[in-house]
């Protein structure tokens, strides 16, 4: 298994904990960003998401997921990093990103895997469509500032 990738398949996070187990990490810490059964627009006023779409520049954030991964890894003494990111379309309730961090200690993993999600929806180039009933928007997220 790789560590970092793109896909357009179900995330699996018990294979990424697997993955990221080690004997001298006392802490695994796990993070599933799911899609969400309703979001605020642009007016700030809440709408029934039906389901979600995700596009990325595959080579270009596969990469960048391994930068983020390893850059946080050493910042935060994790010992292993895993992430992946779906594109395609996300149901309701599935999970669009899925980040595995190990580490001696649980502030440490916790703090990585943090450090991780935050600058995965900074600068990654992922971008995400929320389809309602009544049509279907774009979401702010990559800025394309990386």
């Amino acid at each position: 298994m790789e560590p970092y990738g793109i896909t357009d398949q179900p995330l699996d996070v018990a294979a990424l904990s697997a993955f990221v187990a080690d004997p001298a990490a006392g802490a695994i810490v796990t993070f599933l960003g799911t899609s969400r059964s309703s979001s605020a627009d642009a007016t700030n006023v809440e709408r029934p998401v039906e389901t979600l779409w995700y596009e990325a520049y595959g080579p270009m954030a596969a990469k960048r997921l391994r930068v983020i991964g390893e850059e946080a890894r050493a910042r935060h003494g994790a010992t292993r990093v895993a992430c992946w990111h779906r594109t395609g379309e996300v149901a309701i309730g599935e999970a669009s990103v899925a980040i595995a961090v190990s580490s001696p200690h649980r502030a440490e993993a916790f703090a990585c895997c943090r450090d991780i999600i935050d600058e995965i929806k900074r600068s990654v180039p992922i971008w995400k469509r929320e389809r309602f009933t009544d049509g279907e928007e774009w979401v702010e997220g990559y800025d394309g500032s990386e």
